[in-house]
């Protein structure tokens, strides 16, 4: 059988009619919705955090992959946007971004080329990555040099148990010295990520390997020429990583940034539960004006009502994160007409690949054919299901179709 290369819908929530609402059913469902008015909180919100504390803000990109998002966090004062791939940098230049942090690893012949190829291309972008081993640091340097071009890097300190990152304070200031006598290379600081680190109570370890951090800029800071980066920082000690490094003796010339990603849409799960924890200790962030909203949902139908207590929507796996919690109801409706959903009234009980199983309460008047609207938990998972995310107001009419690049 011949393949047709032009189907009738170019992703799985298209639109059926040009001036489309989801609550009407012009849009294919399920769907992957952003509310423009949360989006948008969000990215401000965050930006005057980091403002706030005077440091810079590098957006973890990966979590959207979505360029015209990566466009708007630049525009409102991103000092970088955050990748983890060559191509994921790849993605980022060619969304116009000026500076792009690869907090990773750059290992591979292909991978090298296309960082190269990309340096060549995009001459005005600064491009960093980081470095953890001696054995990477000379292929790389080999590699660059044949090319007559200089790569940044940041070493990056790890953790025992932990993912890359050189594993003590000491191999971290052995690997400095042997990369600033390395050409093609150019050492611009030192990178980590404290969210390896879990347990009942992982803060006291957050720290200590932030003090550590600290002291090892001071020590590495001989071999780096001007500005020294200092970085760490996800979505759930931003927090914790200002107040250290503020506090701590540093580079004269060091630059603290942040790289947070998921509070793009922040959640109704595991990140507001941290950003809860986060407001509760941080009188910055408590005293800011406004928080982190949820913007990112998933919209769909019920497609049948087998028992009294059990129904089943048409999204699953495919379509969702599912690793912190399956996404939860949060509004129903019925020819477009919001009905009360009272709280406990329909739970997500169980997930596959094409639905999802809702228990309700006895009594509970749900219909083939109503939409309900979830929300999700960890928004990396959801966003990379999807090609095309659908940005709505308020009311789920839609305004803008948003291409994702995973």
């Amino acid at each position: 059988m011949k393949y047709q290369s032009e189907m009738l819908v170019p992703h799985k929530s298209a639109l059926m009619n040009p001036c489309a609402n989801v609550l009407n059913e012009d849009v294919c469902l399920p769907a992957a919705v952003i509310k423009k008015a949360a989006l948008m909180n969000n990215i401000d919100w965050m930006q005057r955090y980091a403002n706030a504390r005077g440091v810079s803000l590098i957006p973890h990109g990966k979590t959207t992959m979505t360029p015209a998002i990566f466009q708007w966090q630049q525009r409102a004062g991103a000092w970088a946007i955050g990748v983890g791939s060559a191509w994921q940098a790849n993605a980022a230049m060619a969304s116009g971004i000026q500076r792009v942090l690869m907090a990773n690893q750059l290992v591979g012949k292909a991978n090298m080329q296309l960082i190269s190829r990309l340096k060549s291309h995009y001459a005005e972008v600064d491009f960093i990555c980081c470095i953890d081993s001696l054995a990477n640091a000379r292929t790389l340097s080999a590699f660059f040099r044949q090319q007559n071009q200089v790569l940044d890097v940041l070493v990056e300190l790890g953790v025992v148990g932990g993912r890359c990152g050189c594993r003590s304070t000491d191999s971290a200031l052995a690997l400095a010295a042997e990369i600033a006598n390395l050409p093609g290379l150019r050492l611009r600081g030192l990178e980590l990520y404290e969210g390896v680190l879990h347990g009942d109570n992982p803060q006291p370890q957050v720290e200590a390997l932030l003090r550590d951090a600290a002291t090892l800029a001071c020590q590495m800071a001989a071999y780096v020429d001007g500005e020294f980066i200092l970085t760490g920082a996800g979505s759930v000690w931003y927090d914790v990583v200002c107040n250290s490094w503020l506090a701590a003796e540093k580079p004269a010339q060091c630059r603290i940034a942040i790289r947070p990603g998921c509070y793009i849409t922040h959640d109704q799960g595991i990140y507001h539960q941290a950003q809860q924890r986060l407001i509760e200790r941080d009188p910055i962030a408590c005293e800011l004006a406004g928080d982190l909203v949820s913007a990112l949902e998933l919209v769909a139908m019920v497609q049948s009502v087998p028992e009294n207590h059990r129904a089943v929507v048409n999204f699953g796996k495919r379509d969702c994160a599912f690793d912190a919690g399956l996404p939860q109801p949060v509004a129903h409706y019925r020819h477009g007409t919001a009905l009360p959903l009272p709280a406990g009234a329909i739970s997500s009980i169980g997930i596959m690949d094409q639905h999802c199983m809702l228990s309700l309460t006895p009594g509970y008047d749900l219909q083939p054919g109503d939409i309900l609207v979830f929300g999700t938990s960890h928004p990396c998972l959801t966003f990379d299901k999807w090609k095309t995310l659908l940005l709505v107001d308020d009311g789920y009419q839609v305004e803008q179709q948003l291409e994702t690049l995973f």
